[in-house]
């Protein structure tokens, strides 16, 4: 589930640096998901 969000987001992201749409808020979804993904993937070694 959290590998779909991340990898939808980094398709938005994409496509707002190819069409200028709505850059700002995909670039910070994208850094959020990019948190959350380092996030679990340190808690989950760690448990």
């Amino acid at each position: 589930m959290l590998w779909t969000i991340a990898v939808i987001l980094l398709i938005l992201w994409a496509a707002g640096l190819a069409f200028k749409v709505a850059g700002a808020l995909i670039h910070l979804l994208l850094v959020i998901a990019v948190i959350v993904v380092l996030v679990k993937l340190f808690m989950g070694r760690k448990a």
